[in-house]
């Protein structure tokens, strides 16, 4: 299963345990009230089928394996099952005036939490019809001021609820979102770290590896990083670092995909690029840093850069064996005096 795919549904999968708990939740709450008889006798059977089937769902949704994939979709339509047995038992048990009218916030947490606001706007608008259907009030009545002003404030709280949460749910995302690309960067180069390389070319090689497309990996290392760390001290080796970063940057198409693959090395994918376009990219990057020394207060600092080249499908057919041949590339250019261009060649 691909990287980012399996991701998104381990959260859906974190996503669907709270529901299930939310359901059993409402579940207990029906239950409670019909055992301690807040249910008319003649209501009993109605409520205990209206639970037996909603169980029957759930149990169906969650633990039989019906719907092996998660996905919101399927969780929508569990918030719909939510109202429906919800307003089932209002029905029964009082209406407007019944206790278990709160329940009603239920689904609108787990919809503002799970779904997003849209989805969270239209369980608000079903709700509303509820409320309606539930109030069995005559057209006259219902165009009347007075009842139509009592109901919207008996509704205000849904209403409310639905906007605070969605309001957090949504700031929640936000930071969750950032943590998760913050973990995926290279704080120093603002490039993709390993983790987010892993994630990011998944997707490109993967078209590469389903319609044969031409693809190349490219492993480029600082030759004298150690040497003006030694130098110059840290300070220096990290403005180099970032300095080659932005050359590599402006040396690369906006569907390259760049990344710091830790220490002075740098791995970068080309989708639809074949050979002899990975040598030329790579000939450019070398000469870009070549040509570009760092300008620091103790002078100009003079770099360049070794790099290793392997293309698919000639040199590998996975992206990691294309990563290892493309370093052993770059470990020949190392050993020809480094500042040139290697394209793997098996012994």
């Amino acid at each position: 299963m691909p990287v980012h795919v399996s991701i998104e549904q381990e959260e859906l999968r974190g996503i669907s345990r709270t529901v299930a708990e939310i359901h059993w939740l409402l579940l207990i709450l029906i239950l409670v009230y019909l055992i301690f008889g807040g249910v008319a006798k003649e209501n009993e059977p109605a409520i205990s089928s209206s639970l037996f089937f909603y169980a029957a769902l759930v149990m169906a949704f969650r633990y039989a394996n019906f719907f092996r994939t998660e996905s919101r979709w399927k969780i929508a339509v569990e918030t719909w099952a939510m109202v429906a047995v919800t307003t089932w038992a209002l029905w029964f048990t009082g209406r407007l005036q019944s206790p278990l009218l709160n329940a009603y916030l239920l689904v609108v947490i787990t919809s503002a939490l799970t779904l997003g606001k849209l989805a969270t706007l239209i369980e608000v608008a079903l709700i509303a019809a509820c409320y309606v259907f539930l109030a069995d009030a005559s057209y006259v009545e219902l165009a009347s001021l007075p009842f139509v002003g009592a109901l919207a404030a008996q509704f205000a709280p849904v209403v409310l609820v639905a906007y605070i949460t969605t309001m957090f749910a949504a700031d929640i995302r936000y930071v969750l979102q950032r943590a998760k690309l913050l973990s995926e960067l290279d704080e120093l180069t603002a490039l993709y770290n390993t983790r987010g390389f892993a994630i990011a070319s998944d997707r490109l090689f993967g078209q590469a590896l389903r319609y044969t497309r031409p693809a190349s990996v490219l492993m480029v290392d600082l030759d004298n990083l150690k040497a003006v760390n030694d130098s110059h001290g840290h300070d220096a080796g990290n403005r180099l670092l970032r300095h080659t970063a932005n050359a590599l940057r402006a040396e690369l198409r906006y569907t390259d995909l760049p990344a710091r693959y830790g220490g002075d090395e740098f791995i970068v994918l080309l989708p639809e690029t074949p050979p002899r376009g990975a040598l030329d990219v790579a000939e450019r990057i070398r000469k870009a840093v070549a040509d570009r020394p760092l300008d620091m207060d103790v002078g100009r600092i003079a770099s360049s850069v070794s790099i290793g080249v392997a293309c698919f499908p000639d040199d590998g057919r996975t992206l990691d064996a294309l990563a290892t041949r493309a370093d052993r590339a770059l470990y020949e250019a190392k050993q020809k005096g480094r500042n040139c261009v290697v394209r793997y060649r098996p012994e």
